[in-house]
């Protein structure tokens, strides 16, 4: 009987490795591949140069050495975290603040999946459609300048576009408005998964609404926080098509909207493929740790 089992789990297993082999297939082809290709074409001097072709030449890891020390990389990535922050803050705060409305029983707020559908629309925008309405909407001819001369705010057209933080306060502000939604829907399950008692019990207590929050909401909340904290800055560090599109591939001014991504695309569209490797590969290095983060406190909190 004993072996009759056995042969039967391994005749279950069998097919189960069998479903497994599309995806593998498919993760091997679109990503292993590709990784290994980019690592490989990291390791060689492989640029145009005018007209002349340089390379490709093997030089090792002198082009992880050239993007330490030129300063640009370090200058893009100061640029990501700023525009990053700018947008993660606020929406986190939003976020947590909707999600506690929403969650309250007591509140007893009408139409809330109308509201839990808006917010979530500019999430199904897509980013480039999103730029190009703020592009218009901020121009110097454009309604924004209009409103403000006709209050009398402004005595002359603002360039949104010529100064450092309006244009890093338009692409955070963009950042914010798609993706605080997501962020409010993922917490407002955290919060509706709290036992109901904790609060009832904190409630018999004398706990105030605020303590409530404080004492038992945000310390249960943390592996969802934790979880979308990285999340989002993982996504922050492949910030692209907002600031692409915003400033025309630019970053100006100054390069102060410049981001890692699109620092990225200006090797690949130069074809310094070398140079792009390199940085391929430390963006992907950088975000499996910041995964491994999550995983291993995640963990520890589970436990």
């Amino acid at each position: 009987m004993d072996k009759a089992k056995s042969k039967k789990v391994v005749s279950y297993n069998k097919w189960g490795y069998i479903f497994l082999i599309p995806f593998v297939v498919v993760y091997c082809v679109f990503q292993l591949v590709p990784l290994a290709s980019t690592f490989y074409n990291s390791l060689f001097e492989n640029y145009r140069s005018g007209l002349t072709q340089v390379g490709p030449n093997f030089v090792g890891f002198q082009n992880y050495v050239k993007l330490f020390t030129n300063g640009d990389l370090l200058i893009y990535a100061k640029n990501t975290m700023i525009m990053w922050i700018l947008g993660f803050v606020p929406q986190i705060l939003v976020s947590l603040l909707l999600g506690a409305w929403f969650s309250d029983p007591s509140l007893r707020l009408k139409y809330q999946r109308f509201f839990k559908t808006v917010i979530y629309l500019p999430n199904l925008i897509m980013a480039s459609a999103f730029a190009m309405l703020f592009f218009t909407l901020f121009s110097e001819s454009g309604p924004i300048n209009s409103i403000l001369l006709n209050l009398g705010i402004i005595s002359a057209p603002y360039k949104f576009m010529s100064h450092v933080w309006s244009v890093r306060g338009l692409v955070a502000l963009m950042n914010f408005i798609m993706w605080f939604g997501n962020t409010t829907i993922l917490l407002m399950a955290g919060m509706m998964g709290i036992d109901p008692s904790l609060y009832e019990a904190a409630q018999v207590d004398g706990a105030t609404a605020t303590q409530i929050f404080f004492q038992i909401t945000l310390p249960l909340l943390r592996p969802i926080l934790l979880y979308v904290m990285i999340t989002s800055l993982i996504g922050g560090l492949q910030m692209f098509d907002v600031p692409q599109i915003l400033t025309n591939g630019t970053g100006d001014p100054v390069r102060s909207s410049m981001t890692l991504i699109m620092y990225l695309n200006k090797h690949l569209y130069s074809k310094n493929y070398g140079l792009g490797g390199a940085l391929s590969v430390l963006l992907f290095i950088i975000t499996g740790i910041l995964s491994l983060i999550v995983f291993r406190i995640n963990t520890r909190t589970s436990k």
